[in-house]
């Protein structure tokens, strides 16, 4: 079978692979779609993972073959799969803290969801597929693991109905979290980035606010809008450092900071004192949890996350290099890009410009 494999920052190779053999109790998945997500770019640019790595975990497809002791599942059925799984027993896990269980990163699909078969181990068989229905296309089933991801960070945060927000970027996950925000009843939503195509997306999918960082002071501009008070929840959807001092100086009293991207690792500085005065918190985001699956697909389903308006660009395996460089360009017009294994190469969906 093909899969697009990485050896290196600008080295990723569309080759011949092995086939993966499934156990009795596993199952072997023809990949229908997969979305590209922002990890998969972050390892690939950054090297953060080893030579011969097979990408992409936002996997939807169809079985082909079932092991004898797989039940529920039968070949021909359409599903969506995860890629981590949680021991659902230890310390971390007892206490609903399932993405720092030491099983979850152990865990994953073989080869990667950038391939055309992947294999579904037994634990991921028994806690991360599902069935997609038939009003379900291949691509939202993708949609599921990202969707589901944006929940655990709306759990972690305890949103409530009329709270005001801040998204600070209009990305894939962030035109997600919008999405849930105008569903979870935020009485404004902000949202702040510097690329105008996606803030002009920002405002499609629901979002009253957006405020060109590069061209206005969005401090400035928060305050503004909220008469001075600050906005009671922000989230941190683009791994830029200096955002956290930004969001905690536009937070209001008694307000909640999402951390939900990885940022580089350096100090800034916070106002401390904010902690005890005003009683502010900062919280992080890392992946999701299978309890949240069945409600990610029911969004999907329902249309509240409109997973066919995200996507705007459209690749085969072999085009996943140009896939990321689409994706990863500052000004680009991309929101969701989706790797297709059985589209031609060539037959790219999507404007690419010369700068991409």
């Amino acid at each position: 079978m093909k899969a697009a494999v990485y050896y290196d920052k600008g080295d990723i190779r569309y080759e011949e692979v092995a086939l993966p053999m499934i156990g009795p109790d596993e199952i072997l998945l023809k990949v229908k779609a997969c979305g590209l997500c922002g990890t998969d770019i972050h390892k690939a640019l950054d090297r953060l993972v080893s030579p011969g790595t097979v990408l992409g975990h936002e996997i939807a497809g169809e079985i082909v073959e079932v092991g004898r002791e797989v039940k529920g599942y039968a070949a021909g059925d359409r599903i969506y799969a995860a890629h981590h799984v949680p021991c659902f027993t230890c310390h971390h896990c007892r206490r609903g803290a399932y993405s720092l269980c030491p099983q979850f990163k152990r865990t994953n699909v073989e080869p990667g969801g950038f391939a055309e078969y992947i294999r579904i181990p037994a634990l991921h068989v028994q806690h991360t597929i599902g069935k997609l229905p038939a009003q379900v296309s291949d691509e939202q089933g993708a949609m599921v693991e990202p969707v589901a991801c944006c929940l655990h960070g709306f759990e972690k945060i305890d949103f409530r109905p009329g709270a005001s927000v801040l998204i600070m970027g209009a990305g894939q996950i962030g035109c997600i979290q919008i999405q849930l925000a105008r569903h979870f009843l935020a009485s404004q939503i902000i949202v702040s980035d510097l690329n105008p195509f996606r803030l002009q997306k920002a405002l499609e999918f629901g979002a009253d606010y957006a405020v060109n960082s590069a061209t206005h002071d969005l401090e400035t501009e928060v305050m503004e809008i909220t008469a001075g008070a600050g906005v009671d929840v922000v989230i941190i959807s683009a791994g830029v450092d200096a955002l956290l001092p930004q969001a905690i100086n536009v937070l209001n009293r008694g307000g909640t900071v999402l951390v939900f991207a990885p940022f580089s690792g350096r100090q800034v500085s916070i106002p401390a004192a904010r902690f005890f005065q005003d009683e502010v918190k900062i919280v992080g985001a890392y992946s999701s949890n299978p309890y949240h699956y069945p409600t990610a697909l029911q969004l999907l389903s329902s249309r509240i996350v409109d997973a066919e308006k995200m996507i705007t660009h459209r690749f085969s395996l072999a085009e996943l290099p140009t896939a990321i460089a689409c994706a990863h360009h500052p000004s680009g017009q991309v929101i969701k890009v989706m790797i297709k294994p059985e589209q031609e190469e060539g037959n790219a969906v999507g404007t690419v410009s010369a700068g991409e």
